[in-house]
Order: C-alpha cells, then sequence, then structure tokens
C-alpha cells in the first residue's frame, strides 16, 4: 500500500510586487519555480529521506502534503486520501513535525498535547500522552508552561505534538537541528520503534549520518527537482563512494540526474 504519493507536483510562487510600480500594473516576473514537476511514492512502513541543500523546496513539498500551501499544478496524497479534496481524512493520516519552533507560551506541556488532541476529537488520550512524554524525556516538565522550556525541550514538544493522535504517516522536518545529543538519541530510540511497528516516517534531515543509519530510500532535491531517487545503499554504490554524505556532494555536483524509477 502507498502511504506518501507525489505527482507531477510544481510550485510557483508569484513575484512579490511593491511600490509604485505595482500599482501602475508593470508586469510581473516569472515567480519562484519552488517544485518542479516532482513525483515519487512512499510505501506503507518505510522510513523515507528526503534531502537536500537549503532552498531546494524540501520544506515547500512537505507544506503540499500537509495541506499549509497548495501546489501549482500536480496532487498530493496521503494513504490514498488526497490533500485537496479528501483533506480532513489526510489531515488524520499525517503528523508533522515543523523546523520552526511553534507554541502556544500559555499552556503547560500536557494541556498543549491534550489540547493537541482534541483537534482530532481523541477524549481519552491521556495514556497515549504519558507514553509520548515518557519516551521524549519529557515527563518531568509535563506540568511546566511552553514558555519555561528551554529550546530543545520545545522541540521535543513539536515531536509529542505531531504523534498524539498516532497517525500512521509521520514527517520530520529537520527535527534534531540544534538539539543536544540526548534529544536524538531518545528521538531516534522512539522514532525507530514506531516505524517497525507500521508507521511510514519521512525525514528531512543536513545530518547525512542520520539519514544514512535511518533511511532505506532516498530522494535527493535540487532546484526544486528530484536529481537522485533510490536505496541509500544503491545511491553510495552508484557515486562510487564510501557514505552517503560524500555521495550527496558528488550527486549534487554532477550534471547528470541518478533519478530511478518512483
Amino acid at each position: 500500500m502507498t502511504a506518501v504519493s507525489f505527482e507531477h507536483v510544481s510550485k510557483i510562487y508569484p513575484p512579490r510586487v511593491t511600490g509604485w510600480k505595482g500599482l501602475f500594473g508593470t508586469p510581473p516576473g516569472k515567480g519562484l519555480q519552488a517544485l518542479d514537476d516532482v513525483s515519487f511514492t512512499i510505501a506503507q512502513g518505510e522510513f523515507f529521506g528526503l534531502l537536500g541543500p537549503n532552498g531546494a523546496g524540501k520544506t515547500t513539498l512537505i507544506s503540499v502534503l500537509a495541506g499549509l500551501t497548495r501546489a501549482t499544478s500536480g496532487r498530493a496524497s496521503v494513504c490514498g486520501h488526497d490533500v485537496i479534496t479528501d483533506y480532513q481524512a489526510a489531515r488524520r493520516s499525517l503528523g508533522v513535525v515543523p523546523q520552526e519552533l511553534v507554541y502556544d507560551p500559555f499552556f503547560t506541556v500536557r494541556e498543549t498535547l491534550q489540547f493537541q488532541s482534541g483537534y482530532f476529537g481523541l477524549r481519552k488520550n491521556d495514556d497515549w500522552i504519558d507514553e509520548i512524554l515518557a519516551n521524549l524525556g519529557l515527563t518531568e516538565k509535563a506540568d511546566a508552561n511552553m514558555r519555561a522550556l528551554s529550546g530543545g525541550m520545545k522541540r521535543r514538544v513539536l515531536v509529542a505534538q505531531a504523534l498524539v493522535h498516532r497517525p500512521p504517516v509521520i514527517v520530520l522536518d529537520e527535527p534534531t537541528a540544534g538539539v543536544d545529543v540526548d534529544l536524538r538519541r531518545s528521538l531516534w530510540e522512539f522514532i525507530s520503534r514506531l516505524n517497525r511497528e507500521g508507521h511510514t516516517i519521512l525525514l528531512t534531515t543536513h545530518y547525512l549520518e542520520e539519514a544514512e543509519a535511518l533511511c532505506a530510500r532516498i530522494a535527493m532535491l535540487k532546484r526544486g527537482r528530484i536529481i537522485a531517487l533510490d536505496t541509500t545503499q544503491a545511491l553510495i554504490d552508484q557515486a562510487g563512494v564510501e557514505d552517503l554524505e560524500d555521495a550527496f556532494v558528488k550527486i549534487m555536483n554532477a550534471e547528470d540526474p541518478l533519478v530511478e524509477a518512483a
């Protein structure tokens, strides 16, 4: 079964027209092509990596999947649910950990997770919330106000929010950026366990050693286009190097893409 599908997804952000020229109808520029005909699928239960330099289009692609932005053309779906025409089912099937530290400063950690549960109609979710808190090292902070947490602790809460409704598909957008070693270790142990239990994981990260250790298959984005898509080991072998970091550098600098059938 397919957990995530992108079919010819393109996204063009319109140009910003400011000042008096915008008022008098000066023809706009071409805009920004953030995604260019992106197509691939992720199987149910897969641990999939999405890699690329800053500005490659990774976050835009995730935003399309999460319904935070609309594709200019193409189609995206989660567990067979179109993110536009069947958006409620698509949202219930997806949990997203964003890059940005977004939180409500008036709630405690537990209240934040209870409130998030309510978005999905889950009224008796305390046992699962307790398990998430324990696995992410947040039990002692359960009654602390979100404003009192360190940046690393706030990121743990973002992970907990994404997991609180037990989504079959979990998207991690740079989840360990700027966090301590203990969080990275506990997070990957927990996420790996969820993956073994059948959850599909989509990971973006600049820590290529994490991607190599965790992801069975990887897609590489460059300027909004897929330039490589294969198993992790196959990409390393095709690049003729020893590890994913060297393979990433070589593929990004190559003129010809290494794209296999999605």
